[in-house]
């Protein structure tokens, strides 16, 4: 039932899901592409694919609409400045890394989009940040599937409980640092 659906919507899911964020669906599909049910080449494309037109669109709303936005979120207006003050010292690698700051990964390219930053420099170090993050992200997937794998010998009776967990502990530490976040912000 778990393979089936996966090899029928794993895909476009984890594409619709990396224009987003995506973490969580990109460590999923790595642990589906170790078993065997994606393909690990697909997976780390698709996620660098639709991490790089994420952020480009964000940049763009932030480049055309971000006084607005800034004007109109709070929690945007906060991580601006300090933003701002990283992008004129460190942009190239602010760009890169952006992806993999939580809290960020949707406000840095709007903020970075308010900047002074090129468009075609946003795009270049976008590519190469979207990339890294696709293939990171995926291999840490990868190497939890082949983890439990060494661990629990063949999987096949226990992946579908193996991915439910992973899926929950996934969540689970994602809210855990939203609310730290949320504790630690004024």
């Amino acid at each position: 039932m778990w393979s089936e659906l996966l090899q029928t919507h794993g895909y476009w899911v984890l594409a619709i899901g990396c224009l987003l964020e995506g973490e969580t669906l990109l460590v999923l599909a790595g642990f589906a592409a170790h078993r065997g049910l994606l393909d690990p080449f697909a997976v780390v494309a698709i996620a660098a694919v639709a991490g790089f037109a994420g952020d480009q669109a964000f940049f763009w709303l932030g480049r055309f609409r971000g006084a607005a936005l800034i004007a109109r979120w709070p929690s945007l207006a906060r991580h601006s400045a300090r933003v701002h003050r990283m992008v004129e010292r460190w942009h190239e690698a602010l760009i890169v890394g952006v992806r993999f700051a939580y809290g960020l990964r949707i406000a840095g390219p709007v903020l970075i989009g308010t900047s002074g930053v090129s468009a075609w420099r946003f795009a270049a170090f976008n590519a190469l940040g979207a990339l890294l993050w696709a293939v990171v992200v995926g291999a840490v997937g990868w190497v939890f599937g082949a983890a439990a794998q060494a661990l629990l010998g063949e999987l096949r009776h226990v992946e579908g409980w193996l991915f439910l967990g992973l899926l929950l502990a996934l969540a689970l530490w994602a809210l855990v640092r939203r609310w730290r976040s949320a504790k630690a912000a004024p």
